[in-house]
């Protein structure tokens, strides 16, 4: 069996390895540099590079990279060898600073959205020393952010880096209005939970859909899904138990604390979630999960699904960013504490979070916005397109008498007894969890729903730290200026929740009825779909934001909404093109092939005797008959609306296009294709369907 605290980071140029491998100079330097974000002087670069050299290759790497993760949404690496020639063409091991700091990499290929045109190819990776390097196979990856050559932001990490700066700023502003002298950083503290499917890879590659686009493009319901909720947290299966296992490990070498695994609600559907740490590290963190996910599936002879809805009917999967705020002394800021009535501290940053979501509630809402999680959303499995915060039984009446100005009687602390004298009494928490709610209050943290199993949780991570920097330094720029810090203070908590009331609601985030209150009479935005989200990244008091706590400039912040709406447009354009190239040379055929069995079929029947009925023969050729005008139909309507599209330039223009018309056209042409699969025989259906797919693993 693996020891867990064998093998642990063993793939990690951690703490350990620093402090055994370099000078106690050094290694402070490199320390403060990681701590405080200070720059390493060339000195300590140097020794830096040579003891990670050193330690790479004695694990076995030959080259190295700058791993980086450009607005693609996956990660990027260019790898180099360790090797160098002398005079005499003789081999040498080198690896110097300004190899480890950093690197250039031709950005034309990378998508900039405009920040820089085709010619203008150089591109900078830069290493960020908050996060460890780690080998990954034979190579030595360093992660880095990524610039262009004029200096605008081309990936996730740098503008993530801005936001967590920009928070640590505003939080310890407050701290010291508290009297905290001794905390030097406040950290957003973020822990991923990751839900993806796991398939035959057989069955996976005899379906051009899932090939092409990671979801089933048509499927019939099948006879048993996931109403006997006999799969969430199920006993997993041995195979399914194999491929985690291996998982894990690969994970735990390289430093990713994998902790909870497993079952999820849909079958074939499963968990895994990591511990907490510094947002940066959990993003990177959680890149490499989605990486090894997929690899260690392909060592099982299996495919990780990471769309946000492979499967029509069933739940999809998505990626809860669980966010919390933590100084370097180990203080959580989001923990009320057993009296959080009288916790001034918690009750300023709750009122600072509330403020922020709700002031910010559409950078929020976009920051989960794309062609895939749109089919997830709202879909009772997900949180609806609506932002709303969940505080619970307890905080709820805490803020109420706040606001009020009553006295607050205390929450009535339960503890259940369940009847049986062997099971042990326990404390109730003062909140339940509301699986409905976006962003949900869940203890110490909160938990925001929305983001897509596919997604990197930068973004989100990235609106929610510059929302809650900017609130932060209202707030801090009030209480500084205040002759009665008390006073000041109690009245500021007051006045937020006033004035946000509307964004925190405890029901049913489900409930038409709640759909209607948020919209009607509270005001708030419901963006159901990605090119309605988009663009309001780009209203006035958003840039304004973000430019103010130096996160994006403006065009940086344009290039981005450009890129995800291509990305929205060129998803559901191939998406729309692959069910024709499927209809055409698969299920039409398929259709037609049965047609010709069920009429060979009752053409023999009746030669034995006139009979013999074939009346379900007829039945099933006129019915077949009629979906096969009814596919074709839909098709030829589906192939105009593509090529209208084509010629819509403007993405924005083209993705409300592409919602409107196109996307309807595809539920068109997929309903008549499920309807055929249910009457054809199984022997005749081109491609595994959901019973095959669904419990194919075994």
């Amino acid at each position: 069996m693996t020891s867990i605290s064998g093998i642990y980071g063993e793939l990690n140029f951690d703490d350990k390895e620093m402090r055994q491998r370099l000078s106690q100079p050094v290694y402070e330097a490199v320390k403060e540099a990681m701590v405080e974000g200070h720059r390493l002087d060339e000195k300590s670069t140097a020794a830096l590079a040579q003891a990670m050299k050193e330690w790479a290759i004695e694990k076995g790497a030959t080259h190295f990279t700058h791993w980086f993760q450009p607005m693609t949404g996956v990660t990027a690496e260019k790898h180099d060898s360790f090797i160098e020639t002398d005079r005499d063409n003789q081999a040498l091991i080198e690896f110097s600073g300004k190899e480890l700091m950093s690197g250039e990499s031709d950005a034309s290929s990378f998508p900039s959205g405009g920040l820089r045109t085709t010619f203008e190819a150089r591109g900078y990776t830069v290493w960020d020393p908050t996060s460890f390097a780690f080998i990954k196979g034979h190579t030595l990856c360093i992660p880095t952010a990524f610039c262009s050559y004029n200096g605008y932001a081309l990936d996730k990490k740098t503008p993530l880096l801005r936001s967590m700066r920009a928070i640590n700023i505003q939080a310890l502003r407050i701290l010291r209005l508290f009297g905290n002298t001794e905390a030097k950083r406040v950290i957003p503290s973020v822990g991923a939970e990751q839900e993806y499917f796991l398939i035959e890879r057989s069955q996976y590659e005899k379906r051009r859909d899932l090939v092409y686009t990671g979801r089933t493009l048509f499927g019939a319901k099948p006879p048993k899904g996931q109403e006997m909720d006999d799969h969430y947290s199920g006993a997993i299966k041995r195979r399914v138990e194999a491929y985690m296992e291996d998982l894990n490990t690969a994970l735990w070498r390289l430093g990713v604390p994998a902790k909870t695994e497993h079952n999820e609600v849909a079958p074939g559907q499963h968990e895994l979630a990591c511990i907490y740490t510094a947002a940066n590290v959990a993003t990177d963190q959680n890149q490499l999960v989605m990486e090894m996910m997929k690899k260690t599936a392909e060592e099982h002879d299996l495919v990780c699904l990471l769309h946000e809805k492979p499967f029509e009917g069933v739940n999809g999967s998505g990626k809860h960013n669980n966010w919390s705020l933590a100084t370097d002394t180990g203080v959580n800021l989001l923990s009320p504490g057993d009296t959080p009535f009288e916790n001034a501290q918690f009750l300023l940053f709750l009122a600072a979070i509330i403020q922020a979501v709700d002031e910010y509630q559409d950078l929020l809402r976009l920051s989960a916005a794309t062609a895939g999680n749109d089919h997830r959303l709202g879909a009772a499995e997900a949180p609806p397109a609506v932002i709303s915060i969940f505080l619970g039984d307890e905080l709820t009446e805490v803020l109420e008498a706040i606001e009020n100005g009553s006295t607050y009687g205390g929450f009535e602390k339960k503890t259940m007894r369940l009847g049986a004298e062997a099971l042990p009494h326990f404390p109730v928490d003062s909140t339940d969890r509301n699986r409905t709610s976006p962003f949900a209050f869940t203890g110490n943290k909160f938990e925001f729903r929305m983001v897509g199993s596919a997604d990197s949780i930068g973004c989100a991570n990235i609106m929610l730290n510059a929302a809650v920097a900017d609130t932060l330094e209202q707030f801090a720029d009030r209480l500084e200026k205040s002759q009665d810090f008390e006073t000041e203070l109690h009245e500021l908590i007051r006045q937020t929740i006033h004035d946000h009331r509307r964004i925190l609601f405890n029901g049913n985030g489900y409930d038409e009825n709640w759909i209607t209150e948020a919209t009607e009479k509270r005001g708030l935005s419901n963006l159901r779909t990605t090119p309605e989200a988009l663009p309001r990244a780009m209203d006035e008091k958003n840039i304004s934001m973000l430019m103010r706590q130096h996160i994006y400039a403006r065009q940086e912040m344009q290039s981005r909404v450009d890129v995800l709406l291509e990305n929205y447009c060129k998803t559901v354009e191939i998406e729309g093109r692959t069910m024709i190239d499927m209809v055409k040379k698969e299920i039409t055929p398929a259709i037609d092939s049965y047609l010709f069995t069920l009429a060979d079929t009752a053409e023999k029947k009746l030669r034995i005797s006139s009979n013999i009925s074939i009346n379900h023969e007829k039945s099933l050729l006129e019915r077949l008959s009629l979906i096969l005008d009814q596919i074709d139909e839909a098709a030829e309507k589906l192939d105009a609306a593509l090529k209208k599209a084509e010629k819509i330039t403007d993405y924005e223009a083209c993705g409300l296009f592409l919602k409107d018309h196109v996307i309807p056209a595809m539920s068109a042409l997929r309903s008549p294709c499920d309807e055929a699969e249910l009457l054809c025989s199984k022997n005749c259906w081109p491609f595994p369907t959901y019973s095959d797919i669904f419990f194919g693993v075994r």
